[in-house]
């Protein structure tokens, strides 16, 4: 009898110390004022029956960012590391003598990186096959997905920052303009260095005295109005001469217009004509093809969703799981994709009650998930046979991505590959980290408190506490 009452009190106390936070997790979170309560933590070695620490881990939060870990891991396992998106060109019929008489198509299959060189390339395929002057429309075919009535100010009310861009199937450089900023005397120069044929910069930025604020994206205004032959964009607000030369990325133009006019200044560049108008259609079935672009390969997709925490892109990657290959079949939703990401979960055995999943890249108010239920997806990846890839793509610490500037020269650089997420109330973090012993763990943190965006530092004393200690017995 003292023997069973011996073992049960030394499995409590075992209990006891995995719920306990390191110490100074527990100070930073109270410089912080992050109550515990608010924070969930699970610390596991990967090839241990039990997690190390166990904090709060069954509490549906929010992951922000985090939830790309799902996303870009149900895609490895479901597409395959080699899945490419290829975006087609097509004509009524064969060009002549430099001439196409009827209509250009172009044909997107959900690309979540078709950018700007990529679009030039493609058009540049065409130049290069004879043709010079299109006599018709270049019709843009996004029908791969289902249409969304999406509003980019929904969010945050922010409509032309380039993260509230909402997917397409032909989604073109990311919906973006870049312009750079330089001081020059007493001025801000501004050059567009995306072209649009028919958008008009109207530059009423004042150059002012002081440091750089960190929030200077937020000081600069933004007024995009219609003019005689185009779009008059109005760039105004204060700008610090000590910001020095910064890229300014921005979506002011609405999906057709961006596309419009992106394309019309490419193959206007390329030495073609183009007679007709840039407009959204269908590719008819008897169509022939004229040029072909393929994306990079999801393995390396997924480095730029996650080291960079791409959200345009992770939406894109979680609405082709609802896709057919090339985008045949019926389009993709999110509603498909939703129902595929649960019939994975299910024979994956992972079973996650709390699951609530919006648009797959965590730049959602409504997708929630447990630490308890990251920790077992982060454990599973790394049995699966495409454990590299995944694990290649999350930021590194004090390397590369959204880790680069953190704990720089401390215990965890180059040693843990750990994703991110921020919101307003909501910090986290998890991936893989190894200890002072050279054994992995399993790491995920999780805060949801309205003063979460100062839980950094408690983020930071987890991943040195793992880092500097030893997980083996």
């Amino acid at each position: 009898m003292k023997r069973q009452l011996c073992a049960l009190a030394l499995g409590l106390i075992a209990v006891l110390a995995r719920a306990e936070l390191p110490a100074p997790v527990l100070q930073a979170l109270a410089a912080a004022q992050i109550p515990p309560a608010s924070v969930a933590v699970v610390v596991q070695p990967v090839d241990a029956p039990a997690p190390l620490i166990e904090h709060n881990t069954t509490q549906a939060m929010n992951p922000a960012s985090v939830m790309k870990l799902l996303t870009t891991y149900a895609a490895l396992d479901l597409l395959g590391p080699a899945h490419i998106w290829p975006t087609t060109a097509w004509s009524d019929g064969p060009p002549a003598n430099g001439v196409l008489a009827g209509n250009l198509y172009l044909k997107g299959s959900g690309d979540p990186r078709f950018a700007i060189e990529h679009l030039w390339a493609l058009l540049r395929q065409l130049r290069v096959r004879g043709i010079e002057r299109i006599d018709g429309d270049i019709v843009l075919d996004a029908s791969a997905f289902v249409p969304l009535d999406f509003d980019p100010a929904a969010f945050d009310n922010k409509p032309m920052r380039p993260y509230n861009v909402g997917p397409s199937a032909l989604l073109i450089n990311f919906q973006a303009l870049r312009f750079t900023l330089q001081p020059v005397d007493s001025l801000v120069r501004i050059l567009q260095e995306t072209p649009s044929d028919g958008l008009r910069v109207d530059n009423r930025l004042r150059l002012v005295a002081g440091p750089c604020p960190s929030d200077w994206k937020d000081r600069i205004t933004l007024r995009l109005q219609p003019e005689r032959g185009g779009q008059q964009l109005e760039i105004a607000g204060n700008y610090a001469a000590l910001c020095g030369e910064r890229a300014l990325n921005l979506a002011p133009l609405l999906p057709a217009e961006q596309a419009s006019g992106l394309i019309r200044a490419l193959w206007r560049e390329l030495g073609g004509t183009l007679r007709g108008t840039v407009r959204s259609g269908r590719l008819p079935p008897a169509a022939t093809p004229l040029a072909r672009h393929e994306s990079a390969p999801l393995a390396e997709i997924i480095r730029d969703i996650n080291k960079f925490s791409n959200n345009v892109m992770a939406r894109q990657l979680f609405l082709s799981l609802g896709s057919e290959p090339e985008g045949n079949g019926p389009p993709a939703s999110a509603e498909r994709a939703g129902q595929r990401l649960d019939e994975w979960l299910a024979r994956r055995r992972l079973s996650f009650p709390e699951l609530v999943v919006d648009n797959g890249s965590g730049l959602s108010r409504r997708e929630r998930i447990s630490a308890a239920s990251l920790n077992r997806l982060l454990l599973d990846a790394w049995r699966h046979p495409l454990m590299p890839e995944f694990i290649a793509s999350l930021p590194l610490t004090g390397i590369d991505g959204t880790m680069k500037k953190r704990l720089n020269g401390g215990a965890p650089a180059g040693r843990a590959h750990i994703k991110t997420g921020t919101l307003d109330g909501v910090k986290t973090a998890a991936g893989y980290a190894l200890d002072a012993s050279g054994r992995t763990l399993a790491v995920t943190v999780l805060i949801n408190d309205p003063r979460a965006n100062a839980g950094t530092p408690a983020i930071d004393a987890l991943l040195t506490w793992v880092a500097e200690g030893r997980s083996r017995p």
